[in-house]
């Protein structure tokens, strides 16, 4: 693994465990170019899957992007970050054994929202403005009336 401090490639690791109810593992390593330590994570990843952008661009999934948007989502909500790690694996687990090898980002934006939907209403709410481009007030209004059933 490549120090991203200095570049070299000679990395140690220190300590190795388990992480994310066992779907990864988390590896301490350390530099002995520079003396730096940093964190890698191991992951399984069943395929690779291509989103298909609203623009038409095809990008290779980005599980960080992901992680990111619900991260935000859920700022200063009361759910924990082993939960959010629980979801962000539990959706590309969802991507790489249930859907094609490429799949649009309208797909996951669905997938994300009725994931969050079930988590916490404030942070559906939340992404649903965001990746609906609410515009206005109006726009909260109709979605929380719908969401009500109205």
């Amino acid at each position: 693994m490549r120090c991203p401090f200095c570049g070299s490639d000679d990395t140690q690791v220190k300590d190795s465990r388990p992480a994310e109810d066992n779907a990864a593992i988390r590896r301490r390593r350390s530099c002995p170019a520079c003396g730096s330590r940093f964190t890698t994570f191991e992951r399984v990843q069943l395929r690779e899957i291509t989103v298909l952008k609203t623009d038409g661009r095809r990008v290779p999934f980005d599980r960080e992007k992901l992680a990111r948007s619900i991260r935000v989502a859920l700022r200063k909500r009361p759910v924990d970050e082993d939960r959010i790690e629980r979801i962000v694996n539990g959706i590309q687990r969802k991507l790489e054994t249930e859907a094609e090898s490429e799949v649009t980002s309208r797909q996951i934006g669905e997938i994300v929202l009725l994931t969050l939907k079930e988590v916490d209403q404030v942070a559906y709410v939340r992404f649903a403005s965001v990746y609906q481009n609410f515009g206005e007030a109006k726009d909260f209004r109709e979605f929380l009336g719908k969401m009500d059933g109205g």
